[in-house]
């Protein structure tokens, strides 16, 4: 704690993501689209010239060969990074958050937050016990619409939530990619790498974060029917679970990964005792709010009719599309801010996933694995 950062540019550094990696790119235009950070350090990948090409590539100022290295050296230098993003497969996740906040450095993590729910559960302590800073990137809680969603719902305007229904479905492993060289898929559907759940963790996380956060219900059980289509294929890829939520209301959650034809199709609808809501994901500057007998009516982005809170959360006027790098900025914008204020002995205001958002994702996992395999029998969301 006490990092002068009030007056510059955070530094950052990124274990993973290196060449072949998707989701590192995201992070580094993310942290660095407000101007608030820079990537300055990197433990790129496991294979040493594959990090060192990768840290090249990105110009930074110091690449390392382990994260290891790069944590314990990167602690003890007067210009050592602010805070690590860890963007590997979902195997590393702990080892990585853990050794650095060991150290004394802030984390963003990719989703999930862990390998196992043991490992989440040590992951809260370890964050409670440093005082340190910890963003998950469920970025979908980054979209000005999806927070404009969450201030219907609290403020009322839906009623006493009846119904949520949550749709994440995907065609790019209704093939096994992972038999012929693609490294997403490879260690996506490799249990030793991406933990006890296929579908379920990489995109069915982001469908139960997405409800929690709009609706502020958590989920109390759930029935889970969990399926492996792929011939060969060791872990789920599609999956349909019934949902009971802590105030009675119910939901449906179906993820899917060999959904023939479709994207990145996540959608979410909300229903109460006065009206519903619906927002998708592929037109993220569209909110659906239909009452009974009413026509629907559509918000748009950046629009001067929506909350604060939303507007804060966009970038442009309306009518110019934002998307997923903005949305995933955004939680970064918080994360930064935070980051600096608890530096300056200020309480976080949040605001973004958190551990707790964490910890809760790893308990879905690990709930809908054990109901499935129980034949879909009812198991409570509890520790």
């Amino acid at each position: 704690m006490g990092r002068d950062v009030a007056n510059r540019r955070l530094r950052a550094g990124i274990v993973g993501g290196g060449k072949g990696s998707f989701i590192g790119a995201v992070h580094r235009v993310a942290a660095e689209l407000d101007g608030q950070a820079q990537v300055v350090a990197g433990a790129m990948s496991t294979d040493p010239q594959r990090a060192e090409e990768s840290a090249k590539a990105w110009f930074l100022d110091r690449s390392y060969a382990s994260f290891e290295e790069m944590a314990e050296k990167e602690a003890s230098r007067p210009d050592g990074i602010d805070f690590v993003i860890v963007a590997t497969p979902n195997h590393m996740h702990y080892p990585v958050a853990k050794a650095f906040l060991q150290h004394g450095i802030h984390v963003v993590s990719d989703k999930p937050m862990s390998f196992s729910l043991e490992q989440a559960q040590e992951e809260v302590a370890l964050v409670e016990s440093k005082n340190l800073i910890f963003a998950l990137t469920h970025n979908y809680t980054g979209y000005p619409m999806v927070r404009q969603a969450r201030d219907l719902v609290r403020s009322g305007a839906l009623g006493e939530i009846r119904k949520v229904i949550v749709e994440y479905i995907q065609d790019w492993l209704m093939e096994p990619q992972e038999q012929s060289g693609n490294k997403q898929a490879a260690w996506r559907t490799d249990p030793t790498k991406s933990g006890i759940a296929g579908c379920v963790g990489d995109i069915g996380t982001h469908g139960e974060n997405l409800l929690e956060f709009i609706t502020g219900q958590k989920i109390a059980s759930l029935s889970a029917d969990l399926s492996t289509f792929v011939p060969g294929r060791q872990l789920d890829d599609d999956a349909n679970m019934l949902l009971r939520l802590e105030n009675g209301a119910k939901g449906l959650l179906t993820c899917s990964q060999i959904a023939a034809g479709e994207e990145n199709n996540l959608n979410i609808r909300v229903y109460g005792t006065r009206a519903g809501l619906e927002w998708h994901q592929m037109e993220p500057n569209t909110l659906l709010f239909k009452q009974p007998g009413q026509p629907t009516q559509i918000y748009r982005t950046n629009a001067p009719y929506t909350s604060e809170e939303a507007r804060a959360a966009a970038r442009t006027p309306g009518g110019h599309p934002e998307g997923f790098y903005e949305a995933f900025a955004n939680i970064y914008r918080m994360a930064i801010a935070d980051i600096r204020r608890v530096e300056s002995g200020e309480k976080p205001l949040g605001g973004y996933p958190t551990v707790y958002d964490g910890l809760r994702g790893m308990l879905f996992i690990t709930k809908a694995v054990e109901s499935s395999q129980k034949g879909a029998t009812w198991v409570d969301m509890k520790l």
